[in-house]
């Protein structure tokens, strides 16, 4: 098999990816700050490197120091919030780091390169599902950051042969089924785990922000993919760029799930009340936004095995209720 570079990996996308890896018998070696990481996501197997990305010395060293069939690059702040308050850090370290990151994957004769992006490229879209050729308009300097930073991968295919693909999803959700990881971010900013929290009396009640939206219970749609199914989606464009150049997916469920909805699935799952509040809308919440994933299916073969919504709020509540500090659980102290 082959011999990857996973940027991220100890964090909650990066480490499904590096399992997956390692499941299918390649090599992996995560690189990672463990600034919002955890090392006890790193699985057995793995060659851990704690750096930062931006320590462009290290990473060069790191790539040079062996054959690598690829990189899979997560390492990126994320926060669309956050990325309204802090544009111009979001766009100089997200596009900065993946440039040079890719910069020195070419110096290193590295050919491979997976980028996990965000379907906030295409911002407010003209229809749902949002499909390939809707146009990339980003409403935020995250989106805007991911937009520029597959661009500049377009470049170094086009001038040094690096073939990237980019996958861009909404809302990656669930946990690992053997239970092997999960979802532990500190601040938790994601529906899913918050409405998990709040059942376990491990965080506030969730507040439901809006509830007269022109959806059938007036709640907001929005599109979940299990983090499972989004590993193998990684890995397949992964193998499909040895045999084409760079491409571009969507990842979506195709038809996303309301928030009352989410509710109801983390009830069944725990078996235990969510208590939340109704609010009123935020401000440029849309009242649907959904990703197709027809494309993706059609070239690489890719279903989504957990794709309903009570496998994917499952396998995050038992992770949840195993580990209710999270990986901190694992291995007794902060992890």
């Amino acid at each position: 098999m082959g011999r990857y570079l996973v940027t991220g990996g100890a964090g909650y996308v990066g480490s499904h990816i590096a399992l997956a890896l390692l499941d299918r018998g390649d090599e992996v070696v995560v690189l990672d700050d463990l600034r919002q990481g955890h090392r006890a996501a790193v699985q057995p197997g793995a060659e851990l490197v704690v750096a930062d990305l931006a320590d462009r010395h290290r990473v060069q060293e790191v790539l040079a120091g062996g054959r690598f069939d690829g990189v899979l690059h997560f390492a990126a702040l994320s926060l669309v919030g956050e990325s309204m308050r802090e544009p111009l850090r979001y766009i100089a370290e997200n596009v900065g780091n993946t440039l040079w990151l890719a910069d020195a994957a070419v110096r290193a004769g590295v050919k491979r390169f997976v980028l996990s992006s965000t379907a906030a490229l295409f911002g407010v879209p003209t229809r749902i599902p949002i499909d390939e050729e809707e146009t990339l308009a980003p409403v935020s300097a995250y989106g805007e950051s991911k937009l520029m930073a597959e661009r500049g991968l377009d470049w170094a295919d086009r001038i040094h042969g690096l073939r990237s693909a980019s996958l861009r999803y909404f809302n990656a959700a669930g946990a690992d089924p053997g239970g092997r990881l999960g979802e532990d971010h500190d601040p938790e900013t994601h529906l899913i785990p918050n409405a998990i929290n709040a059942a376990l009396a491990l965080g506030p009640p969730l507040t439901v922000f809006g509830t007269d939206y022109d959806t059938p219970d007036g709640t907001a749609i929005r599109d979940y993919v299990h983090v499972a199914d989004l590993a193998d989606a990684h890995l397949r464009v992964l193998d499909r760029l040895s045999e084409r150049g760079s491409c571009r997916y969507n990842v979506g469920s195709g038809t996303g799930a309301s928030v009352l909805e989410v509710i109801a699935a983390v009830e069944r799952a725990t078996g235990r009340p969510v208590p939340h509040v109704l609010g009123p809308r935020r401000a440029g919440d849309p009242p649907v936004l959904v990703a197709s994933n027809a494309m993706l299916r059609k070239e690489t073969g890719w279903v989504p095995r957990l794709g309903a919504l009570d496998d994917i709020v499952g396998t995050a509540a038992a992770w949840r209720m195993k580990h209710p500090r999270g990986f901190r659980d694992l291995v007794g102290v902060a992890a």
